[in-house]
């Protein structure tokens, strides 16, 4: 897949047929939408194109900076990657570029631009200055312009709301089941493996702390999960604790990994961690004995839940 940080970066000699949006989690409501893309290009007459917008436009427009999402920009490119889309576009989402008008926007980005022969869309798309236009004016725009419009149906754009709506409540519940469901996928998230404090050593659990760079990426609520990870060719599972390790006393959030029959040095590496189970919430405990008791039952725990559903978590 060939990606370009800009609509104006990007060049075809293919007439493209295109789609647009946040896909934010690729999840299987947005994978029904690819699937009407990647069979109206299946012939290779056509590129599949699929335009998203960095930052998300509600930062720009609502000034939202707590708004969390499920993909990075990388993930969401390693994603659409993985579907087969021939091309990615990240477009730079500005007040300028809010500002074009409906017209402007189909004759110089989806005619001149991206060569379009048809858009894959939603019944609600509005777009344009202030939104101002709506399919029926695509629709218009694309007999005077001479390209196809193809709405996606009402049901279809339903669910894929529904899904984004229930992936990041399921998450910030903590009900993995529910999230990895709608994303057909385990929930993931990367980052680096950093120093820290080093007190799962007195306890006999070893971790790599990880520390995520992107400040948007929406992390699963605080307590212990069960996650895989490959490093270096080789799956491995382990269990995670998102949260403050009160019984310890610590006031920064911190996201802990402890891999089972693994203790290598990897500080330094960029781990990408699946989420696979909530084992349970974040407690104080009165003693580190009485933490590293409950840490054995959790392993165990999660040895048992790895055993009987390796098979299905691969």
């Amino acid at each position: 897949m060939k990606t370009y940080n800009s609509i104006f970066s990007y060049s075809s000699k293919k007439k493209t047929i295109f789609t647009l949006g946040t896909f934010d989690g690729v999840h299987i409501g947005h994978q029904s939408i690819l699937g009407k893309l990647k069979k109206a290009t299946a012939d290779g007459l056509y590129e599949s194109v699929v335009l998203t917008f960095f930052p998300h436009p509600r930062m720009v427009l609502n000034q939202d900076v707590n708004i969390k999402l499920l993909n990075t920009i990388d993930e969401k490119a390693t994603l659409l990657d993985n579907f087969g889309i021939d091309s990615l576009i990240v477009h730079p989402f500005d007040e300028t570029f809010s500002k074009l008008t409906a017209e402007d926007f189909v004759k110089n980005v989806l005619v001149k631009q991206l060569n379009i022969h048809k858009i894959i869309i939603g019944y609600d798309h509005r777009f344009g200055i202030n939104r101002s236009a709506n399919i029926d004016d695509l629709i218009s725009f694309g007999k005077k312009y001479n390209f196809e419009v193809e709405q996606i149906s009402a049901k279809e754009i339903d669910a894929i709301s529904v899904s984004s709506t229930k992936i990041r409540k399921a998450l910030l519940d903590g009900n993995v089941k529910i999230s990895n469901d709608y994303l057909g996928i385990p929930y993931s998230f990367s980052g680096q493996v950093v120093e820290g404090k080093k007190n799962g050593r007195i306890i006999g659990y070893r971790t790599a702390n990880i520390q995520i760079k992107e400040n948007y990426k929406l992390i699963p609520k605080t307590g212990v999960y069960i996650v895989s990870c490959e490093i270096k060719n080789k799956l491995l599972y382990g269990m995670m604790n998102i949260g403050k390790n009160p019984t310890i006393g610590d006031n920064e959030q911190t996201i802990e990994v402890h891999f089972f029959n693994f203790n290598e040095d990897i500080y330094g590496k960029n781990l990408t961690i699946s989420v696979l189970e909530h084992i349970r919430s974040e407690k104080k405990f009165e003693s580190l004995a009485e933490l590293q008791s409950q840490l054995d039952k959790d392993k165990q725990f999660s040895l048992d839940f790895i055993s009987q559903h390796e098979t299905t978590l691969l």
